[in-house]
């Protein structure tokens, strides 16, 4: 071998190295090989010892490798097909594996002295049909340990090529004093070279930081490009292995990144002339399989200027050449431009512009992008794929940067013409994403504005101004959906939507809510279900909305109760809902659906009108028979009652059945709901749910009509229905009622009406038996009856008004649900023929 000599011819050096591995591991020289460079470049092979060993015999034979001073050995196996099947981890260096035949490597040896390959770090045990991975020695020796116990070793068991390479590539700069890898590097000395792991290419060392410094003139950025980088990978968060970069010059300055793995494109810029790349290996005894790193770097003047960056409220991604991002303060606004403004732009160059708006459990933001200037020039080589020959913009306005969807963009944007100005962008969730590609062209570049919008997740035709308004019109769609904002996520604290259902002259709109859940922490069920006493942090609302703008309250929701089905009256514009919260906690909101069809008549598809008589039944369609839903394709079934009495007398209605599906407190009515319009000014009650017979479900008018309204929903299984009396009657005046009129409640009753045979009062009142004849008998006293039982007096009289006024104060099991608080001052409500 024209590179190395063998024991009889080497010098002393050699000598004191052999002698040092024979004491130690206690081999023969029969069968060790040493290997010495003579300086300069030089190379050859090795391979295995030819041993007969007919009584399996321990045989251990020390290859040897001594590089010149100046210089280090990188040995690479060629082929390696030692006996035996390595357990698991055996390729890396664990024991206990390879008992009769292995390969011990030992490449870190700092120096000659006795002792030193025991101490020296162990970079593995192997054996199988796999080859260790190349070695370069960290000093200047590599030392192969190779043991048997086999009959017989064939010397192309393993076969191997050393070469002993010059050590100055590893030198990178100047070292620093004491150290093993560390070295500074300065842009006076060279503005470019390459950058090395301690022992690139082969398996790095274990136990050792390397730091490089490198140190730039001002004006100067640093750019460090990784060609090859190969790291024992432990975790996304790199807890053994790392190299770590600093953008700055020691380690108290900002990390661009801490890396490990396989890294592959992995570029970086320093901010200034400054940058640290720390290098860090942990200490351990089993022996990695990882080569390092080889990069390059460069100190320039010519990358970009920050200060389009920083001079306008945007933020430079640390390591980039000119990446920046953007997050919104709140519905904020700003400009971006391209690299070196206002001055034309450098060729050749990419910039990625990172634009995010708010999004958490109280925020969700959307980006406008809206161009002020724009010239980028096209290029004058067609591509097939583009219409951008030479610099582009890229936006992005889905999130694709998320999955690294570079090649999916939105819009590719280039030229220099007025059609070619770009149009207003908006982004599909909170961000938006620009690269900017100079090309090899210069020119003008652009500046463009950006607008954080709050991003609401509502279907419909949004306002212009942002806000959170959506309107919903019969021409453009006959059905559709609409929900609170970020619907199924919890809707945004403080925050207030309309949604505006119009409908044309000859339609109405039914809304079917099918989740409902808005916020009330304080709701209490005793103070009624509906109204400012009630639903005071959260609430829903809706109008019925006229066609000259007035609105007629439909009632207020908070909690778990749902509103019921919702139709607009005959000849109204619509429906109008609106959303309110306050500054603190949130819930999941609400979803509704909503359908536009022909007007019906103004008493829908059923009811009537009842007045000129002292009292009536009104019931659910098919009483007793349960109520059906609606036919197939409607949305709604709708009945409407309009009762009137004579001026100066009011309206007493005494619900006798209620059994409608629903629970107001539970669940709310949103499968079918009666709405009873008694009192005036005010929004109607909404009932639901099954009345219990102990039950007084008793209403009094404040005016002399009510309206009763019964809309069943299409997703309704039906139910079997109601029945209510209505009477007409007149105001208690004080403890008694004039005339001998019978008190119940604060009404009075006719006197006729005893003797009807219906249950005009929540408390029966019997007839007597000499009730005329002629009128509905099946009562067994009246009130002549109690007339007489009391001497036909006065005294009777107050006796008779006594009890039923203690009657009808006597506490239900079950209260009905009472009137709503006083209403606070409305919009003048629309006729009834609205």
């Amino acid at each position: 071998m024209a590179a190395a000599y063998s024991l009889n011819s080497v010098g002393s050096l050699s000598l004191s190295l052999l002698c040092l591995f024979a004491t130690t591991l206690q081999v023969t020289s029969e069968c060790d090989r040493t290997f010495v460079s003579r300086g300069g470049a030089s190379n050859g092979t090795f391979h295995a010892p030819e041993l007969l060993n007919s009584n399996n015999q321990s045989r251990q034979c020390l290859y040897t490798f001594l590089a010149a001073p100046g210089q280090r050995v990188l040995v690479e196996f060629r082929k390696f097909e030692l006996r035996g099947k390595p357990p698991d981890g055996a390729a890396v260096g664990e024991l206990p594996a390879c008992m009769h035949e292995y390969m011990d490597i030992y490449s870190e040896m700092a120096s000659l002295e006795t002792g030193e390959l025991v101490n020296s770090a162990f970079g593995g045990r192997y054996c199988g049909p796999i080859p260790p991975r190349q070695r370069v020695s960290l000093h200047r020796a590599v030392a192969l340990s190779f043991y048997t116990d086999k009959m017989y070793t064939p010397p192309n068991l393993f076969t191997g090529t050393y070469r002993f390479i010059n050590a100055s590539e590893f030198e990178v700069g100047t070292p620093v004093p004491n150290t093993l890898c560390s070295f500074i590097i300065e842009a006076s000395k060279r503005k470019t070279g390459l950058l090395l792991s301690p022992t690139y290419p082969g398996i790095y060392p274990k136990d050792v930081t390397c730091n490089y410094l490198f140190s730039g003139q001002p004006g100067q950025r640093i750019r460090l490009e990784f060609r090859d980088f190969d790291l024992f990978f432990g975790g996304p968060h790199c807890p053994f292995d790392w190299v770590r970069v600093y953008d700055g010059p020691d380690n108290s300055s900002a990390a661009i990144g801490t890396y490990c793995g396989q890294q592959r494109n992995l570029v970086l810029y320093s901010s200034d002339e400054r940058l640290l790349v720390t290098f860090y290996t942990l200490p351990r005894a089993a022996s990695t399989q990882n080569r390092g790193f080889k990069g390059i770097f460069e100190f320039s003047e010519s990358f970009v200027k920050l200060d389009f960056i920083s001079k306008h409220d945007a933020e430079h991604i640390r390591g980039s050449e000119c990446d920046q991002k953007i997050l919104s303060k709140k519905e904020s606004t700003g400009f971006v431009y391209h690299p070196n403004y206002p001055f034309p732009y450098i060729q050749k160059v990419v910039c990625r512009y990172f634009i995010y708006g708010m999004q958490d459990s109280q925020n969700l933001e959307r980006v406008r992008l809206e161009f002020q200037n724009f010239s980028i020039p096209k290029g004058e080589n067609p591509k097939p794929d583009s219409t951008c020959n030479d610099g582009y913009l890229k936006v992005y306005l889905r999130g694709q940067e998320a999955t690294d969807s570079y090649d999916k963009h939105d819009a590719e944007l280039c030229g220099e013409r007025a059609a070619d100005f770009p149009p207003a962008l908006v982004s599909d969730g909170p961000r938006l994403v620009m690269v900017f590609s100079s090309g090899e062209l210069q020119g003008r570049g652009f500046k463009a504005k950006y607008t954080f919008e709050t991003e609401y997740r509502v279907p419909g035709t949004a306002a212009p101004g942002g806000e959170c308004a959506f309107t919903y019109r019969s021409e453009s769609k006959k059905r559709g959906e609409f929900n609170s904002p970020r619907y199924p996520s919890n809707y945004p604290s403080h925050t207030n939507c309309t949604y505006m259902l119009d409908a044309t002259p000859n339609e109405q709109v039914t809304v079917v809510f099918d989740h409902f859940k808005v916020r009330a922490d304080a709701w209490n069920a005793t103070a009624g279900l509906y109204g400012g006493a009630t639903c005071s942090e959260d609430w829903v609302e809706a109008w019925w909305v006229g066609r000259e703008g007035s609105r007629v309250p439909l009632g207020r929701w908070c909690g778990a109760a749902a509103p019921g089905p919702l139709h607009s009256p005959r000849g109204a514009l619509g429906l109008m809902i609106a959303l309110r919260t306050d500054a603190e906690h949130v819930a999941s909101g609400f979803k509704a659906r909503y359908v536009f069809e022909p007007a019906k008549s103004i008493f829908g598809d059923c009811g009537g009108n009842m007045s000129g008589a002292e009292w009536g039944v009104v019931t659910s369609p098919r009483y007793p028979l349960p109520y059906e839903p609606p036919a197939r394709a409607a949305a709604s079934r709708v009945c409407n009652w309009f009762v009137t009495a004579r001026p100066g007398k009011r309206l007493l209605l005494n619900f006798q059945f209620f059994a409608v599906e629903g629970h107001l407190i539970d669940r709310g009515c949103p499968a079918a709901v009666l709405r009873l319009w008694y009192e005036s000014p005010g929004p109607p009650l909404e009932l639901c749910g099954e009345k219990a017979p102990a039950d007084r479900w008793q209403y009094l008018s404040s005016s002399n009509s009510i309206r009763l309204s019964f809309i069943i929903a299409d997703k309704s299984v039906g139910g079997s229905g109601w029945r209510a009396v209505w009477t007409e009657v007149s105001a208690a005046e004080g403890a008694a009622c004039p005339g001998g009129a019978l008190p119940c409640g604060a009404a009075c009753l006719p006197r006729a009406a005893l003797c009807s045979g219906l249950q005009h009062c929540a408390h029966p009142l019997q007839h007597h038996q000499h009730c005329e004849k002629g009128v509905s008998g099946g009562s067994s006293s009246s009130w002549t009856w109690w007339w007489v039982a009391c001497g036909g007096s006065a005294a009777g009289a107050a006796v008779l008004g006594a009890w039923c006024r203690r009657r009808g104060r006597r506490t239900p099991r079950r209260p009905p649900p009472p009137p709503r608080p006083p209403p606070r001052p409305r919009p003048p409500a629309l006729p009834d023929t609205v």
